[in-house]
């Protein structure tokens, strides 16, 4: 019994210092910068761009809602115009998982396909690299292709739309699906993955419920705050980080309140865009670690379980990253430069939880359930630790206690009234 949990140990240990020399790897290696169009009419102008690379056949991965709101014409029409041969697969969904990835696989192959338009939110992103991770390496499943450097071959081309201001995709090198079987989020690294070219187009977000502003927004404010607080960050992606949060805490509550804003739909596009360039090199921390269970376990929105955890986060983690904080609160301009730390980083929390506030992010997690806790902590703990430079690290019973704060409430139940005796 003990050689057995000695060699697991080991086992474990020697996972966690590969998966960590894997990730920091990709902070020093070369990583492709895709050409970005950036404006209204944009995705236009890459369907220009795209018919003149000459590939013989399209694939445009989507989901059917853009397909029926028309947001794809202006690309397919540039792409007509400009000869070039197009198919659409409109299945994908949020937390797109294996089994529907895989008929995006044979979608590909059916149609003769030798590139992809990512056109979408995350998911659609994440499920065009999922696809051309897997059709260049059609002897590994996407299980295998999961981790770090997994595929042998180069991924086909892949151009971006995003149509949502939050992921980042457009320019990272992940692609996170959903393992329906494990209850799992599997992640795909390969610096290949970058899209070659993206379009950041906010005419295409204008119709963006409030919610969904609110809950990407968060997303692109933690990739921007977790890869500027953590033990990897560097001149550059902190150039890219402040100036995601500045553009953020300026431009997210018009977006949210005003949808047709193009101004600051753009600016938000810009912003998530920064941050993506930044958590690429400089990863991210334990509010994505959470998240990811969130995900797996409960097919929270990715980036409804980043917003509802980044204050329970940032406040554990405050004795260690107070200057960083502090230099957060300057560029969002919520105080000035010769304040104190220590209360420009509570200025900063404080902002935080008044942004989610104000965008209507809730502060607990209605799927969450007590008994489930334990095994998400765990889980959360394993994936920070393998693969996060984290700024002050949790013990599972800390993971756990953190995780409990977004609990729902608990709603006494009625109690009978009391009858009272008769008189006599």
């Amino acid at each position: 019994m003990i050689s057995e949990l000695l060699s697991q140990s080991l086992r474990t240990t020697a996972l966690s210092a590969a998966m960590r020399g894997a990730g920091l790897a990709v902070r020093f290696l070369p990583i492709p910068q895709p050409t970005i169009l950036v404006g209204p009419g944009s995705s236009g102008r890459l369907g220009q761009t795209i018919a003149g690379f000459g590939h013989g056949k399209i694939l445009i991965v989507t989901d059917s809602i853009i397909a029926q709101l028309g947001l794809l014409d202006d690309l397919t029409d540039a792409l007509t115009a400009g000869g070039a041969e197009y198919v659409i697969f409109d299945a994908i969904t949020p937390d797109a998982p294996i089994p529907l990835i895989e008929e995006g696989i044979e979608f590909y192959w059916a149609h003769g396909c030798d590139a992809i338009v990512a056109f979408g939110g995350g998911s659609s992103m994440d499920a065009s690299k999922a696809i051309a991770a897997a059709v260049s390496n059609p002897g590994k499943t996407l299980r295998e292709l999961a981790g770090y450097f997994k595929g042998l071959n180069t991924p086909v081309k892949i151009y971006a739309v995003p149509t949502t201001a939050g992921t980042g995709s457009e320019v990272t090198v992940a692609a996170v699906i959903s393992d329906p079987e494990r209850h799992a989020k599997l992640v795909i690294v390969d610096t290949r993955l970058v899209p070659k070219m993206a379009a950041l187009d906010p005419c295409l977000m204008t119709g963006l419920p409030p919610h969904i502003t609110a809950a990407t927004g968060i997303d692109a404010l933690t990739h921007a705050i977790e890869s500027f607080v953590g033990h990897w960050a560097s001149p550059s992606t902190d150039d890219m980080a402040l100036s995601a949060v500045g553009l953020i805490f300026e431009n997210l509550r018009v977006a949210y309140s005003d949808g047709k804003n193009l101004e600051a739909r753009e600016k938000m596009s810009l912003a998530a865009t920064y941050a993506g360039f930044a958590f690429t090199r400089a990863n991210v921390g334990y509010v994505h670690a959470i998240a990811h269970q969130f995900g797996g376990k409960y097919h929270t929105p990715h980036g409804l379980a980043n917003a509802i955890m980044l204050p329970h986060v940032l406040k554990y983690s405050l004795p260690a990253i107070t200057d960083r904080l502090a230099l957060l609160a300057v560029r969002a301009k919520l105080g000035q430069e010769k304040e104190a730390e220590d209360v420009l980083a509570q200025k900063f929390l404080d902002a935080v939880d008044r942004l989610n506030l104000d965008l209507g992010i809730p502060t607990f997690l209605a799927a969450l359930k007590e008994h489930d806790i334990p095994k998400l902590a765990e889980a959360a703990c394993r994936e920070a630790h393998t693969g996060y430079p984290v700024p002050r690290y949790m013990t599972q019973a800390v993971c756990e206690d953190i995780i409990r704060q977004v609990l729902p409430p608990v709603t006494a139940a009625k109690k009978p009234a009391r009858r009272g005796k008769k008189p006599g």
